[in-house]
């Protein structure tokens, strides 16, 4: 049951994650000078962009991480911390099923 409910999970995180992509991709297409904006506003824009993409990188991260963990469910050492080798709590898996540490490993 629990490996149904992690994989479930994990298709989810996997939809939410490419759809916020195709978002972030969205925000930050560069900022044309042709639009007519003062000079404060196209700085805002650009420290928009700027942040925007940083998310980006985390969710096509996140998403890479996402699927190695799709990949990894059927294996023996699923579920274990990478660092320590202790079991992961399912409450952690559940919540964050791209994480492959421990709280006290990750921390």
């Amino acid at each position: 049951m629990e490996v149904d409910e992690i994989r479930k999970k994990i298709e989810e995180e996997i939809s939410k994650t490419t759809q916020l992509i195709t978002d972030y991709k969205d925000q930050s297409k560069p900022i044309t000078l042709d639009n007519s904006i003062g000079r404060i506003s196209r700085m805002d824009a650009i420290n928009n962009k700027s942040i925007t993409e940083s998310a980006l990188r985390q969710a096509e991260s996140k998403l890479s991480k996402l699927h190695q963990a799709m990949d990894n469910i059927g294996k023996p050492d699923f579920g274990l911390c990478i660092k320590c080798k202790q079991q992961i709590p399912i409450g952690r898996i559940l919540l964050m099923p791209e994480s492959n540490k421990c709280v006290n490993c990750a921390r």
